[in-house]
């Protein structure tokens, strides 16, 4: 990596860069404070209680010309007629005079129970209802509704009274958990109908307490939020393309071929471009309910190539020779986040993957279903942790190594003096700026949860949960452009054949110096060219 632009760069260009990568920063935080809405909207529905004397399966309207005929209580005396498998409750979504959008993105569904105490019917513990839930659509207010997706599910339903249980208290309400219901990945129509039913025979529904009403709580994105975030992907995307072809491009005029560091470089280069694919835009056209799973691939491909780059860059700033540019060198490491990444992709699969046939799927329904997506998420954190343990070791150890070279520096030869600084200053750019993005990224989400969603500045209304988004993804997208730009290989390194000869005779008398490994001082992995001093 020598003769990066970094080492080339005057100090003056070098500041005027990070002013302007910090101007950027500041303008994709302020983007989602000022410009974009909340990122997501919650609207919660009473579902109406229809009769369905025939108990056929015709889509009941809760509201409009064609509305089914309702109780409005189940104290009613009609109710009280009624058997509990004659109620449907149904659901429209959205409500009167509003249409759903493509550019909400994704659609989740919370219900929420009121459920009346009587001593004569409680909620019993441990307790599993049961529903029959159908979703249909359609895109007018006069077409038939087309039946989109059919399932019964059961749920844990957990409760908790307040107060005693006597017969001074009856008719309280208990509370209840939200129960996770639906997650569609697309919303490709404007309306959509939910019918659901309580089946009650001897063993289903039995022991759920008297319910009262069911609320269903809708979450989707917000269109101007998705308008923001769309805008931001089409404008970074280009960018960290070109930049990256631009990088390899200048890798491949070098005259040896590329090393390992410049190699993983680009493919941060492409998981970044991966990321910043604005697909969104075709998913306004076509009904593609896979487009939250495609986004959790994009983000894990992300992560999972920046922890490799970062082992390998402080890998190589720790090897020799023999040892260095060789990716079985970082083998577990490397092996740890492929594993870590398949396990959590396995856990994502096994839950989105599954809902593209049956949105009302969930893997948080039942203990029994919980255990292996709770050993998945217990095995991908403990490869976390034994990562992180090794990427400490490593930055100490270089750190260390840094330290006892710069004690050395002042009677080194001009040349090699020169060449060891730019080492230095390179390597304490790089963890200077990825400390700053892990530190900016722990404040913000730090901000994002005790915030209450936005702050009032004087005329002015801060999203922060917005900021906290498009902040974020606009940092990471400025530190995959630094790290190409600043590491990519300078056009101004034009040596004399003399300064070239001096340069591998240092280079070569570096090699034969640095031969040496850790040995009792704990780490495994022999030093490069710096490491000879945490030897002596």
């Amino acid at each position: 990596m020598a003769g990066a632009i970094i080492e080339k760069m005057s100090t003056k260009k070098l500041v005027l860069f990070v002013f302007f990568i910090l101007l950027f920063q500041i303008f994709s935080i302020l983007v989602g404070a000022l410009i974009s809405p909340s990122p997501t909207t919650a609207i919660s529905y009473l579902a109406t209680k229809c009769i369905n004397f025939h108990r056929t399966r015709a889509w009941l309207m809760p509201w409009g010309s064609n509305r089914c005929q309702q109780v409005h209580s189940f104290d009613d005396p009609l109710a009280k007629t009624l058997d509990a498998n004659d109620i449907v409750f149904a659901v429209h979504v959205p409500l009167p005079n509003t249409e759903m959008s493509p550019w909400f993105q994704y659609m989740l569904a919370v219900l929420q129970f009121d459920i009346a105490f009587k001593m004569i019917n409680q909620i019993e513990d441990d307790v599993v209802i049961t529903i029959d839930a159908r979703l249909a659509y359609r895109d007018d207010m006069t077409s038939e509704w087309t039946t989109k997706f059919h399932s019964v599910e059961q749920r844990p339903l957990r409760c908790t009274f307040a107060v005693s249980k006597t017969y001074e208290n009856e008719g309280r309400f208990y509370h209840c958990d939200p129960i996770p219901f639906m997650e569609l990945g697309s919303v490709a129509h404007k309306y959509f109908l939910m019918n659901l039913r309580l089946p009650v025979n001897d063993t289903m529904n039995v022991g759920i307490g008297e319910i009262k009403d069911i609320h269903v709580v809708g979450i989707h994105q917000n269109g101007g939020f998705t308008k923001v975030w769309i805008s931001m992907k089409t404008v970074f995307s280009p960018w960290i393309s070109v930049a990256t072809v631009w990088y390899w491009y200048r890798i491949r005029l070098l005259a040896r071929p590329p090393v390992l560091l410049e190699k993983v470089i680009f493919a941060l280069g492409l998981s970044m471009a991966f990321l910043d694919m604005p697909v969104e835009w075709l998913s306004m056209g076509f009904e593609w309910t896979w487009m939250l799973l495609f986004e959790d691939a994009q983000q894990g491909a992300l992560y999972s190539v920046l922890f490799c780059f970062w082992i390998i860059f402080c890998g190589e700033h720790l090897m020799d020779q023999r040892q260095r540019n060789l990716l079985s060198a970082y083998w577990w490491q490397v092996g740890l986040v492929v594993f870590g990444s398949s396990v959590l992709l396995i856990f994502d699969l096994s839950e989105r993957g599954v809902r593209l046939s049956n949105p009302f799927y969930s893997v948080w329904a039942f203990f029994s279903y919980l255990k292996p997506h709770i050993t998945f998420i217990i095995v991908a954190g403990i490869s976390v942790c034994l990562y992180f343990f090794s990427l400490c070791r490593m930055v100490h150890c270089v750190f260390r190594t840094i330290s006892g070279k710069m004690q050395q520096l002042p009677t080194m030869p001009e040349t090699r003096r020169l060449r060891y600084k730019g080492i230095i200053f390179r390597f304490k750019f790089l963890m200077l700026a990825t400390l700053t993005c892990a530190a900016l990224t722990i404040i913000f989400f730090i901000l994002n949860q005790v915030s209450e969603g936005h702050w009032h500045w004087g005329d002015y209304t801060l999203q922060v949960h917005s900021a906290f988004l498009t902040g974020i993804y606009g940092m990471w997208n400025l530190y995959v452009f630094t790290i190409i730009f600043l590491y990519a290989p300078s056009h101004k390194i034009q040596f004399s054949k003399p300064m070239a000869r001096d340069i591998c005779f240092v280079n070569m008398l570096e090699v034969q110096e640095t031969q040496l490994t850790c040995g009792e001082q704990g780490p495994t992995e022999v030093y490069r060219i710096t490491g000879k001093v945490a030897e002596e």
